[in-house]
C-alpha cells in the first residue's frame, strides 16, 4: 500500500459473530474521530483464527456498519489474505536473531516468561513449537489521549511474548503490527483492555523500524457483573432497525453531546462529527453498559 499523508484510522473486528453494542462505540469513535480530521477509516477484518470464526460473520458485520452509517473507506483488507507478508516479516525477525523457537508449554510458565528457551536456535529436527519475540531491555511507553501515559519495562512485566502459535497459526501481536504498517495506520483507537498489548505492538513496531502510532484506549464495557462485553461472555448483536438510538447510546457512553432533537441518522452522525472531542471521553478503563445491551 502506497504511503498516504495525514490521518489513517482503522476498525478491526473479529468474524466470530455479529457486533454487539461494545464494538460499536469502538466503531463510532475511531469513525468520529476519523471524520473529524477528514481522513481515512479502514475496515480490517481480522481472520487468523479458523476454529472461532464464522462463515457469515465479515458480511454480517459489514451490513451492521453499514445499516449505522459507518461507512468505510476502501476495499475490507482480510489477515487470511496476507499470510504470505507475516512470514516475510518472521523471515526477516530469524535472519536478525529477534526471534527464537519455544517448545514450552504455557500452563506450565508464570505470567512473565522467564526465557526458557531463549538459547535455543531454530533446526529442522524441533519438536512442535512456538516462535517468540525476543524482547529488549527498554522501557517502553505510550502517551495515549484517554488512558494517560503508559510505561512497561516489558521484559521485566511480560517478558518474550509469542508471535506465532505453535499450532503453526500467526499471533495477534505480529499480524496487527504488520498490517498497521501495511495500511499506514496513524491512529488505533480501541478499548482499554488492549493497552497490554499495543506496549508489545510498540515494541515490535520499533524493533521493525515501523512509524509509531497513535493510541487512544477508551473504557471498555463491562455488564453488570464486570465482565466484558463480548460474543465469549453472551453479549447480544445489537438489535436491527434502531440505527438512531444505537448511535445516540453510543455517544453516550462516549460522553458525547446526543442531539435528542434531531431525528435523522445522517444528520446526528454529522452534528456528532462536528461536536466530536476525545477530551470528553471518560478517563476510565471500564463503563458499565446500557441495561438493554
Amino acid at each position: 500500500m502506497s504511503q498516504t499523508q495525514g490521518y489513517i484510522g482503522r476498525f478491526a473486528p473479529s468474524p466470530t459473530g455479529p457486533l454487539h453494542f461494545g464494538s460499536v462505540v469502538v466503531a463510532l469513535a475511531g469513525w468520529l474521530e476519523a471524520r473529524k480530521h477528514k481522513g481515512l477509516w479502514l475496515l480490517r477484518i481480522e481472520d487468523l483464527d479458523p476454529p472461532r470464526e464464522k462463515p457469515d460473520a465479515p458480511a454480517q458485520i459489514m451490513r451492521q456498519l453499514e445499516s449505522l452509517g459507518l461507512n468505510w473507506n476502501g476495499t475490507p483488507l482480510f489477515q487470511s489474505q496476507r499470510l504470505d507478508a507475516y512470514q516475510a516479516v518472521l523471515d526477516k525477525l530469524k535472519e536478525q536473531q529477534q526471534v527464537y523457537p519455544c517448545t514450552c508449554s504455557r500452563r506450565d510458565l508464570p505470567p512473565v516468561y522467564p526465557g526458557t528457551c531463549r538459547s535455543r536456535s531454530f533446526s529442522p529436527s524441533l519438536p512442535a513449537h512456538s516462535i517468540r519475540f525476543r524482547v529488549p531491555p527498554i522501557v517502553v511507553t505510550i502517551d495515549d489521549r484517554v488512558q494517560g501515559s503508559r510505561a512497561s519495562p516489558l521484559q521485566l512485566d511480560v517478558g518474550d511474548f509469542i508471535i506465532k502459535r505453535r499450532d503453526g497459526l500467526v499471533a495477534y501481536q505480529l499480524a496487527v503490527t504488520v498490517d498497521d504498517a501495511y495500511q499506514n495506520i496513524s491512529h488505533v483507537i480501541r478499548g482499554s483492555d488492549l493497552l497490554d498489548s499495543s506496549l508489545k505492538q510498540a515494541c515490535l513496531g520499533a524493533a521493525l523500524e515501523y512509524p509509531p502510532i497513535n493510541y487512544a484506549h477508551i473504557p471498555l464495557l463491562v455488564d453488570h457483573q464486570g465482565q466484558k462485553l463480548s460474543k465469549s461472555t453472551g453479549a447480544v448483536a445489537i438489535p436491527n432497525g434502531k440505527p438512531i438510538a444505537c448511535i445516540r447510546q453510543a455517544l453516550r457512553s462516549l460522553g458525547q453531546p446526543l442531539f435528542p432533537e434531531i431525528d435523522s441518522l445522517e444528520c446526528l452522525l454529522q452534528a456528532a462529527t462536528e461536536a466530536w472531542s476525545m477530551d470528553l471521553v471518560p478517563q476510565r478503563s471500564t463503563l458499565a453498559a446500557p441495561d438493554q445491551y
